[in-house]
């Protein structure tokens, strides 16, 4: 049951966030809803005022320009995952926004309130540190940037300020020649195991490698160990590598024991997943399409 509470609904970020610094830890934020009001219902957290923002104008723009995608902070995900300049820009973003939660979540639920709320077991956190996430934050005092590595400290825990509201987050699109594959794992809503893979061709090698792995600890994480060992294999030899990869990332990934698992189960799950996900991605980029298929697996 929900307590009585005030509800403000500012029409610029500015009045949002000078509510925020005037209310406090009194009042939180709110957009679609289905996180803070969850919590609110169960009693998790309690608050006087909650705070509307999604009448702000421009903070569900979806834009495009010199190489990168914003995504606005109020845009749903079922907006993501019918927006023709996603589509188009950052195709697996809008694949992966398919299989968030189920169809009731994805038409209320915003982008900013996902990444804001922080939940570890977060598909979208997982596969934008794929595209260099950077988050845009706003008060009264001004705008900031950071890096969505950064802005996610840990499970339910980021760097924004008391009076800062997440106004975007920019994606940098992947250059070209680039093939990406995004695996989901779990039997509950909220994945067990995300990871995300995309390599650049460079001739017949790769060029670059980008591989992050979430849901099964704190925090989603770039598996550096991972990347820097397949930059300028041949192609033709990933699949060959491809364990070892896997090893690297299960060594480097922080998980821990929750309702989805234990910490070496995770472990476990990780050098699975990360093998099969480079090898979707590599058939890829050979201009193989694959159409693999597992239990309580999506592959996008």
């Amino acid at each position: 049951m929900l307590r009585p509470f005030a509800l403000y609904q500012p029409t610029t970020v500015a009045e949002a966030s000078d509510l925020l610094a005037r209310e406090g830890a009194n009042a939180a934020l709110y957009a679609g809803g289905t996180e803070v009001l969850l919590i609110l219902k169960e009693g998790l957290l309690r608050v006087g005022s909650l705070i509307d923002v999604k009448r702000v104008p421009g903070l569900a723009a979806i834009r495009a320009d010199n190489g990168h995608l914003s995504i606005g902070a109020t845009a749903t995900h079922r907006t993501v995952e019918n927006d023709a300049t996603v589509r188009a820009r950052c195709p697996l973003v809008a694949g992966v926004a398919r299989h968030v939660a189920n169809i009731r979540v994805r038409s209320v639920g915003t982008v900013g309130g996902n990444l804001a709320f922080a939940d570890p077991h977060s598909d979208l956190a997982t596969v934008f540190l794929a595209f260099d996430a950077v988050v845009h934050l706003a008060s009264r005092r001004g705008a900031r940037t950071l890096p969505l590595a950064d802005f996610v400290r840990g499970q339910y825990e980021t760097a924004r300020e008391e009076d800062e509201i997440l106004t975007a987050v920019r994606l940098t699109a992947w250059p070209a020649h680039t093939a990406g594959a995004y695996a989901k794992f779990g039997v509950h809503e909220r994945p067990t195991l995300g990871v995300a893979v995309a390599l650049t061709r460079h001739g017949d090698a790769v060029g670059a490698v980008r591989v992050a792995v979430g849901c099964v600890g704190p925090r989603p994480q770039r598996i550096s160990a991972a990347e820097e060992r397949l930059c300028g294999v041949s192609l033709a030899d990933v699949a060959r590598h491809a364990g070892e990869v896997a090893e690297l990332a299960a060594r480097e990934v922080d998980p821990t024991t929750d309702l989805h698992g234990s910490a070496e189960y995770k472990r476990d799950m990780t050098r699975v997943f990360v093998r099969r996900t480079l090898l979707v991605a590599v058939a890829r980029a050979a201009g193989r399409d694959t159409h693999e298929r597992h239990p309580h697996t999506v592959i996008v």
